[in-house]
């Protein structure tokens, strides 16, 4: 029954007053963004969602795109703002995700959604992952993120799926909340990014 019905009505709900109290906070960066990065303010990319349907995730925009010589894109570390550093340090930069959630593209918590190009990638057990809506945080965020191997966070993400409940989401929204006022590393991929996913790590 939660996961059918409840957990959608909670994303909903929850959401929708978190973008509330967040609004004055989101106004802020928005402005801040929008003069440092020439008008762009956020950062689209399509994912793959649940059951594999592909939509926009929205984050605030926190690199520039400086290229070098050859027109490629310079490494993530090289283009992150000044202002951007800051604002993914504090994970503010998945604010916008909450329109993604109250759109049904999104859960508060659940996997991550990566990219489509790891799909050929995962094995059939990995790929069940897309069985439920992608999260703005999940298991996987608050055992360890980005110092952990991809196939433990595969694990982690699968053991989520087998064993969601509404305890469970509670833990994970908890420890979440109490990851980020420790700056502890929920998202901290302007400082230790993951390697790319290459289906053996």
């Amino acid at each position: 029954m939660y996961r059918r019905i409840f957990k959608r009505v909670f994303d909903v709900l929850f959401s929708a007053l978190l973008l509330l109290i967040a609004s004055p906070l989101i106004v802020i960066i928005a402005v801040i963004l929008f003069f440092q990065n020439k008008r762009r303010i956020f950062f689209f990319q399509e994912r793959p969602g649940l059951n594999e349907r592909a939509f926009e995730i929205i984050k605030f925009k926190t690199m520039n795109d400086k290229v070098d010589e050859l027109g490629v894109l310079l490494p993530d570390n090289q283009r992150i703002t000044k202002a951007g550093r800051v604002i993914r340090k504090l994970s503010l930069d998945e604010l916008p995700q909450l329109i993604n959630v109250i759109k049904g593209d999104m859960s508060l918590i659940g996997p991550r959604p990566l990219l489509f190009k790891y799909i050929p990638l995962y094995n059939e057990d990995q790929r069940r992952r897309h069985q439920v809506r992608p999260g703005i945080t999940g298991w996987a965020q608050v055992n360890g993120r980005n110092s952990i191997s991809w196939h433990k966070r595969f694990e982690l993400d699968i053991h989520y799926l087998e064993n969601l409940s509404f305890y469970l989401d509670m833990e994970i929204l908890f420890m979440t909340f109490a990851k980020v006022v420790k700056r502890e590393g929920v998202n901290q991929s302007d400082c230790r990014p993951m390697e790319p996913f290459n289906g053996n790590n």
